[in-house]
C-alpha cells in the first residue's frame, strides 16, 4: 500500500520543512523513504516493535545503539483502516523531535490515504475505459455478450436496464477563432476536468463515463424506468454549454438510440459517433446531434462515394452551377423536411413565404421538374444531403 516513490517524496519534502531527517519504513521495517538517501533500503529494527504494538517509541542515543539501523529520535506507526502499514521516524534527540511526531504521522497518513484513493479512482477509470472500448468494438463472433455483462457487474454496472449511448467531442478551435490572449490548451491535460464536467451531469452511479481518446468522452447513460431519451438532449446541452464557457474549447455531442443488450449498446454507441460526424457536416451551429434525425444521412454516408457522386452530378448539376446554390440547396432541404408545407418551410429558413415561392419557382425552371412531385423532390432532397456530406464534381465557376 505504501509505495517507495511516495514514501521518498514524503520523507524528502517533510525533512526539508521541519529541519530533521524523516524516514519511512514498510510493514517489514525496511526503509523505503528518507531525507538521508543513504538509509534507503536499510533495516530499521525499532519499527518492528512499533508496527506490532501500533504504539510510538522514542530512543535516546544509548538505546539507539542497541538496535540495528536506529538513530536517536521517535518512531510512530502509520495506520490505515486499523492496520499498521509502516512507520515514520524522525531523527534527533527525543526532546527536540517529539513535538513533530504526531504532526508528521498524521500528515503522512493523510497523504497515504489520498494516494490510495487516487490509485483506486485511476484503476476504476481504466476499467471503465476498457469496458466501454470492448462494447464499442463488440463482435459476437469474438466474445459473448454475457461475458461483458459479467465483467460490467464486477465493476458495479448492470448492463441489463435500458441505456443510451452518448459521445462527446471536445476540440481546441484554430488560432483564428480563439480569443486574443487565450492560451492553447492540450486536450490530454484537461482530460480529468472534462470527465468531471460530464460526470456532474451524468451523475447516476450506474452511468458509465470514460475517456475513449484525447478529446473524446463516451457515456452509457442508464435511462430511468420511465425516463425519456429526450431528457438526454437537455443534459448534453448543459455539458456543451459548460465546456464552451471555458476559454479555447468547443464541444459537441452525438446521441444514439436506447438499448438494452450488449449488441444494441454497441450499435447505440456507433450511432452516437455517427451522429457526431454527420451532424458536424449538416447541422450548422447545433452542438447536440441525435442519430434519429440523421438516419437518412447515415444511410447515404454508407453508400459508396462513386454512387453519391453520380447522384449529385446527375440530379444537381445545373443547380450547383448557380451562384446562390447553397441557398437553393437549403430551400430544397427545408421544403422536404417541413413536409412540403410552405409556412413551415419559410419558418425553418427564417424568410418570408414569398421568398420561398420565388426560390422554388427558380429551382423548377432550372431543373424542369415540379417540386410538388414527391418522387422528383425526394431525389433532389437525397442529392442535397449527399452534397452536404461531401462529394460530386466541383461546380464550374462562371
Amino acid at each position: 500500500m505504501l509505495s517507495p516513490s511516495l514514501a521518498q517524496e514524503i520523507a524528502g519534502d517533510t525533512s526539508a520543512v521541519i529541519g530533521f531527517n524523516v524516514l519511512i519504513t514498510d510493514a517489514e521495517g525496511t526503509v523505503i523513504g528518507s531525507g538521508d538517501s543513504s538509509r534507503v533500503g536499510s533495516f530499521h529494527e525499532a519499527s518492528v516493535e512499533v508496527i506490532r504494538t501500533q504504539e510510538a517509541a522514542t530512543h535516546n542515543a544509548s538505546q539507539a545503539q542497541l538496535l540495528r539501523g536506529v538513530r536517536p529520535g521517535v518512531t510512530l506507526p502509520l495506520v490505515t483502516d486499523g492496520q499498521a502499514v509502516g512507520t515514520v521516524g524522525i531523527t534527533g534527540t527525543p526532546a527536540q523531535v517529539r513535538r513533530f511526531g504526531l504532526l508528521v504521522k498524521r500528515q503522512t497518513e493523510i497523504l497515504l490515504r489520498e494516494s490510495v484513493t487516487l490509485r483506486s479512482r485511476l484503476l476504476a477509470e481504466r476499467a471503465a475505459e476498457k469496458l466501454l472500448a470492448d462494447i464499442a468494438s463488440y463482435d459476437p463472433q469474438v466474445v459473448e455478450g454475457d461475458f461483458l455483462v459479467f465483467r460490467a457487474a464486477e465493476l458495479g454496472f448492470d448492463l441489463r436496464p435500458q441505456r443510451v449511448a452518448v459521445a462527446f467531442e471536445v476540440t481546441v478551435p484554430g488560432s483564428g477563432t480563439r480569443r486574443q490572449g487565450t492560451p492553447t490548451r492540450d486536450m490530454a491535460l484537461v482530460r480529468s476536468e472534462l470527465l468531471r464536467t460530464v460526470r456532474e451531469v451524468f451523475a447516476d452511479p450506474q452511468d458509465i463515463v470514460a475517456s475513449t481518446a484525447p478529446g473524446w468522452i463516451g457515456v452509457l447513460h442508464r435511462l430511468p424506468a420511465r425516463g425519456q431519451p429526450a431528457s438526454v438532449v437537455g443534459d448534453c446541452r448543459r455539458i456543451t454549454d459548460v465546456i464552451a464557457a471555458q476559454d479555447g474549447l468547443t464541444a459537441r455531442a452525438g446521441i444514439g438510440e436506447p438499448a438494452a443488450s450488449v449488441g444494441a449498446l454497441h450499435d447505440s454507441y456507433q450511432d452516437a459517433c455517427d451522429a457526431l460526424r454527420l451532424g458536424a457536416r449538416t447541422a450548422g451551429d447545433s452542438r447536440v446531434h441525435l442519430i434519429t434525425d440523421l438516419r437518412v444521412h447515415q444511410v447515404l454516408a454508407a453508400v459508396g462515394q462513386p454512387a453519391r457522386n453520380r447522384l449529385i452530378d446527375l440530379t444537381l448539376a445545373e443547380l450547383r452551377e448557380q451562384p446562390d446554390w447553397p441557398v437553393l440547396r437549403d430551400t430544397i432541404t427545408a421544403w422536404c423536411e417541413s413536409g412540403y408545407n410552405l409556412v413551415r418551410a419559410s419558418a425553418a429558413l427564417h424568410i418570408h413565404r414569398n421568398t420561398v415561392v420565388y426560390r422554388m419557382n427558380k429551382i423548377e425552371q432550372i431543373t424542369g421538374r415540379p417540386l410538388r412531385e414527391h418522387r422528383t423532390t425526394m431525389a433532389l432532397y437525397l442529392a442535397c444531403l449527399a452534397d452536404r456530406l461531401g462529394g460530386g464534381t466541383a461546380p464550374v465557376e462562371k
